[in-house]
């Protein structure tokens, strides 16, 4: 399958690409720089230059493919709900020009806000709607087309996709702890993280873009739920740092932007997925890869 995967040279997007080529599947990836380029053509991929500002030509690779893996999204946390438009815009034109050829179309999502108190699972559904809302809402966007022609598939992320070199939020939390002195939690630590392996998220993502039926929603979670106390005992013990409460008020004082986000309650069940695409995580923990020196202190 000829396949355009934008976010291509991303951390989940180059193991996807990686993943995708060792099974004989034709990657098109999107990039937005002549190093990318090149580090994609290495592999084998076709690079598309491009970016996510530039909806139309977007679409124009897409119907090239046989099926598109969307990862790519502006982090911008400094205009958050202006990526969400952009994310909504490039996820609409591009399913237009996919309506009725039943092609699948793979789009990364999230788990934040679907269950309070409780696992989140894959029946669940995305209380966000409209390009003001978070991510554009383009989860629910994508899976309304699943009635036109299209086989859409949501890729529920957990918050940590882990693994050596891991750039996200764990790394983010390692810095903070380097300029603090002290591995933070916020409140009693009692709210939890779902993980994943790397490894395992890109072999998911290939099942699903081979398996999954249309309007799936899937959920990338090897490990339910890590209480946050303990995911900042694991990086305090390999840092050789102390942990430290922060209160919910202080929370963005002490965390930036990520901490509402590490104060939230975000643990997801994937029972449903494992069932029907037989994935089994395999990669390692978070808190083996923490062990192992995926999160080094900042030099």
């Amino acid at each position: 399958m000829r396949v355009f995967v934008t976010g291509a040279s991303g951390w989940i997007g180059s193991a996807v690409t990686d993943e995708l080529l060792a099974h004989g599947h034709e990657v098109v990836g999107l990039v937005r720089s002549a190093e990318a380029a090149d580090a994609l053509a290495a592999k084998g991929a076709t690079p598309h230059r491009g970016s996510l500002d530039d909806p139309d030509d977007l679409a124009s690779a897409a119907d090239a493919a046989d099926g598109v893996v969307h990862l790519a999204f502006k982090h911008d946390f400094t205009d958050y709900a202006g990526a969400g438009r952009t994310e909504h815009a490039v996820v609409r034109r591009v399913l237009d020009v996919l309506q009725d050829s039943g092609r699948p179309f793979l789009l990364a999502s999230g788990l934040a806000g679907l269950a309070g108190g409780r696992p989140a699972g894959e029946d669940d559904a995305s209380p966000h709607h409209g390009p003001d809302s978070p991510r554009g809402g383009s989860e629910n966007l994508a899976l309304a087309y699943a009635d036109r022609g299209v086989r859409p598939v949501a890729l529920r992320f957990s918050p940590t996709v882990h693994g050596m070199g891991d750039p996200g939020f764990v790394s983010v939390l390692t810095r903070i702890a380097k300029e603090r002195g002290a591995v933070g939690y916020v409140g009693d630590g009692s709210t939890r993280w779902a993980a994943v392996h790397r490894s395992d998220a890109a072999r998911l993502v290939r099942l699903a873009l081979e398996q999954a039926p249309a309007g799936a929603r899937l959920h990338a979670v090897a490990e339910e739920g890590l209480a946050s106390r303990d995911i900042a005992a694991a990086l305090g013990e390999h840092l050789g740092l102390s942990t430290v409460s922060v209160a919910p008020e202080d929370a963005e004082a002490h965390f930036g932007w990520i901490g509402h986000f590490f104060g939230a309650d975000v643990a997801a069940s994937s029972t449903h997925t494992r069932r029907l695409l037989d994935w089994v995580p395999t990669g390692p923990t978070l808190f083996e890869d923490i062990a192992a020196g995926a999160y080094p202190l900042p030099g």
